[in-house]
């Protein structure tokens, strides 16, 4: 088997080698690891387990401007975090960052908090009794046994193989009395400005469909399905000469997949780069925009529910499309010679992913399957039409959704499934949602893939918002372990309240203003451990 990596010493396992921890974590996300973290905090033993090698999520992998909202509800150890990185650049805190030296503090808090990480362990089965979880199983043979299991992965693999219940896709908007989930036309951005042919040949519809458009019909407008809203990498590129390798041509390239943006180029759109935002050191966040870009749409409905191998199959399937993309732009002789200049001055950073060819490893997640717990999160949080007696932190980004499918109407390709809608104020998020009926599971917590509609979870999916409610789950944890026998249902919420604003999550609007708040920033620095500060050691060592 493959040799797990470990951040500070441990004994090498075996393939009968069993780990007990008070609190075991699937998924070494920056979800997992934040709740590892305070899990340590709160003196319990704790063990993350990881699916492959990456360590971080998507916070070390391409995301390098976070998504915010609003700051002011952004506290305990994730603001923590983005207080580390200004330090890094020299600054109280910093939103935007290289995906480096976000991975370096995440390493630096595991190794000051000594916590195992155990990767390249794929899960093959859990083990249950009562109710009760009493072990993962890995295809390698390890077992790991714990009080109390987190589920800290962006698919929620081992809240499903618990038995819990979920959904994938979305649900109609008569499900919850929704007014945006369920099939969604007329979204504000990410369409086709210009009529163009979806046809493999023009105006023909028996020549069949270009590649990427789907045969799905139409569908209507609130009804539900079980379409995903579409996945990417989140690349790192520079225009910096001594810093830029040139985009890589894929092991399987088909020029085919990208007639339509030629076609669309040649309508007088061409908006690949359009939302490349600026990070340190001459380098840019790459993300979807436009009627076709990097967003895979449609490839990725497997993901959620599959097996290793058919992820696997998707993974490379989004490699290849996206490489090919650029390649396509930089070096294909259809593409007006502005376009391949334009393209060609850009490329991947060189000083970021070496081990990975400087391609992100981490697939863009965005949403796979969600719990349905005793509290479902829905639009009516974001708009303020209800209210939460158990908040364990809160939401502010847009409901964002990116597109489902690309399909044919009139002739002319569309893309469905665009939703950006500003919530009315920060809503909080309530600890029913982190944890699954009392009658599917007692002793494990879902920070990620929690009890949501598809269109709370569009706000609620931001890395930061889960990253709070990582840390949250830890905390409910140990109040479990320590009052309840683990069973994280009858975790008494004033104790986790206390809990919580110990560590200074907040939970709800802060009654001073977001500019007073900003200026009082020691109200989130004043830790009672102390953190490792080498990441600051750097300061002025690099170009800034």
């Amino acid at each position: 088997m493959n040799a797990p990596r470990y951040y500070y010493p441990v004994p090498e396992l075996n393939e009968t080698a069993e780990i007990v921890s008070d609190v075991c974590i699937y998924g070494a996300t920056s979800i997992g690891i934040v709740a590892a973290v305070q899990l340590a905090r709160s003196g319990k033993q704790v063990a993350v387990v990881e699916f492959g090698t990456h360590i971080g999520g998507m916070s070390t992998s391409g995301l390098g401007a976070t998504d915010i909202g609003s700051k002011h509800v952004i506290g305990g150890l994730v603001r923590r975090f983005y207080r580390e990185i200004g330090r890094h650049y020299g600054m109280e805190e910093r939103w935007r960052l290289e995906p480096h030296i976000a991975s370096r503090i995440f390493e630096e808090w595991i190794r000051h908090y000594k916590i195992p990480v155990y990767t390249e362990h794929r899960l093959k089965s859990v083990e249950k009794a009562d109710r009760r979880i009493t072990a993962l199983r890995m295809e390698n043979g390890a077992v790991f046994r714990a009080a109390i299991f987190i589920d800290a992965g962006y698919e929620g693999d081992l809240m499903a193989r618990s038995g819990i219940s979920y959904i994938i896709g979305r649900e109609g908007n008569d499900a919850y009395g929704e007014h945006f989930n369920g099939i969604h036309y007329g979204g504000p951005h990410h369409n086709f400005s210009r009529w163009v042919d979806p046809y493999r040949k023009d105006g023909d519809p028996s020549s069949g469909l270009l590649p990427g458009i789907s045969d799905l019909p139409p569908g209507r407008q609130g009804d539900g399905d079980g379409l995903t809203q579409a996945y990417n990498f989140r690349l790192c590129l520079t225009h910096d000469p001594d810093n830029k390798v040139d985009f890589p041509k894929p092991a399987e390239y088909d020029p085919l997949r990208y007639e339509l943006l030629r076609r669309y180029i040649a309508a007088g759109i061409f908006d690949i780069f359009n939302l490349v935002v600026p990070l340190p050191h001459e380098k840019f966040d790459h993300n979807n925009w436009g009627g076709f870009n990097t967003d895979n749409i449609g490839a990725n409905y497997g993901w959620p529910d599959g097996d290793y191998e058919l992820r696997e199959r998707i993974y490379r399937d989004h490699v290849n499309y996206q490489q090919g993309l650029f390649w396509f732009l930089a070096n294909d002789s259809g593409v007006p010679d502005l376009v391949r200049r334009i393209t060609s001055s850009w490329g991947l950073a060189a000083d970021e992913f070496s081990e990975h060819g400087n391609w992100p490893p981490q697939l863009y997640i965005r949403e796979a399957r969600r719990m349905i717990s005793d509290y479902v999160v829905t639009e009516h949080d974001a708009f303020c039409r209800c209210s939460v007696d158990d908040p364990v932190g809160m939401a502010s980004y847009n409901i964002d959704s990116h597109n489902c499918k690309r399909t044919v109407i009139a002739g002319r390709a569309v893309n469905e499934g665009n939703v950006e809608v500003t919530p009315l104020a920060p809503f909080p998020i309530s600890y029913r949602a982190l944890r699954p009926r009392r009658e599917e599971c007692t002793n494990l917590l879902v920070p990620v893939c929690i009890s949501a509609s598809h269109t709370a979870y569009g706000s609620i999916r931001m890395e930061p918002v889960l990253m709070i409610l990582g840390q949250s789950a830890a905390l409910a944890a140990a109040v479990a372990l320590d009052e309840n026998n683990g069973v994280v249902q009858d975790v008494s919420y004033s104790s986790l309240e206390k809990k919580l604003r110990q560590e200074r999550q907040v939970l709800e609007e802060p009654k001073v203003s977001p500019e007073e708040l900003e200026i009082k920033g020691k109200h989130y620095v004043d830790e009672p451990v102390p953190f490792p500060s080498s990441s600051t050691r750097s300061v002025g060592k690099e170009r800034v």
